[in-house]
Formats: C-alpha cells, sequence, structure tokens
C-alpha cells in the first residue's frame, strides 16, 4: 500500500512531478566501501528517498564515468525541463549527511527549482560537450 501512495506522490496525471535520480549500479557505495555501517549501504540510502516520496530511482548498470565512485544524476522533473534544467551529475555522493543534503535538494524540487546544496560543488561532474577550440 505504501509503494501506492509513494507513486501517487512522484507520478500525478501521468507526469513525472518529483525529480528522478539515476544511480550507476556498479559504483553505488564504493565511497565508503566497508566502512560503511548502514545496513544495505549506500543503495538502501537511495531506495529509502525513492520509498519517502522525494524521487524516482533509476539504476544503471553504468554510467560510464567508472573512474569515479558513487556516481548520480539528478534529474529534473518535466516541468523544469520545460524551463530548460539540465540532469545534474555528481560523484562521491555517500553517507548519511550527503545524502540527506540531496532528499532536501529533491524534496525542494532538484534542478531547476531549488539551488544545488553547496556541499555537492566539488562533486560536480562537467559533462558539457564543448567544441574543440
Amino acid at each position: 500500500m505504501a509503494d501506492a501512495v509513494d507513486r501517487e506522490h512522484v507520478y500525478e496525471s501521468g507526469m513525472a512531478v518529483s525529480p528522478g535520480l539515476t544511480a550507476c549500479s556498479l559504483c553505488v557505495g564504493e565511497t565508503l566501501g566497508d566502512t560503511d555501517t548502514a545496513s544495505g549501504g549506500q543503495l538502501e540510502r537511495l531506495r529509502r528517498l525513492e520509498a519517502r516520496g522525494v524521487t524516482r530511482l533509476t539504476l544503471s548498470e553504468c554510467l560510464d564515468e567508472c573512474n569515479r565512485g558513487d556516481v548520480i544524476v539528478v534529474r529534473p522533473t518535466a516541468s523544469s525541463r520545460g524551463r530548460v534544467a539540465r540532469p545534474v551529475w555528481l560523484e562521491r555522493v555517500a553517507g548519511d549527511e550527503l545524502t540527506e543534503d540531496l532528499a532536501m535538494w529533491l524534496a525542494a524540487g532538484g534542478p531547476g527549482h531549488a539551488p544545488m546544496p553547496r556541499s555537492f560543488d566539488s562533486r560536480l561532474i562537467n559533462r558539457s560537450k564543448r567544441p574543440p577550440a
């Protein structure tokens, strides 16, 4: 029953109203590794965000950023994409504190709705395609 309630919050009239979150299933949990004391580790933290209704979690087999750890992509809502918001790529987002920063940003609307938390400044992955000079 909780799944139905969460899905109603995440989707309204078939349209996503919560930001999406894509995590690399191969590197989730790499940053903390064996030192992570949370049951289920970082993947379980991300699953709890979805259960809280603040995001739609998608696991990707690989995000092609293998030299980094705990790579996630925060995807804007459909309404934010209409305002030119773009997905935000982050690395090394792991642990309770950073996951809670992520949860607060997602709950506030994520990219295009709320400013990115400062704790992510050094974790930002620049994926822009720049033409050669």
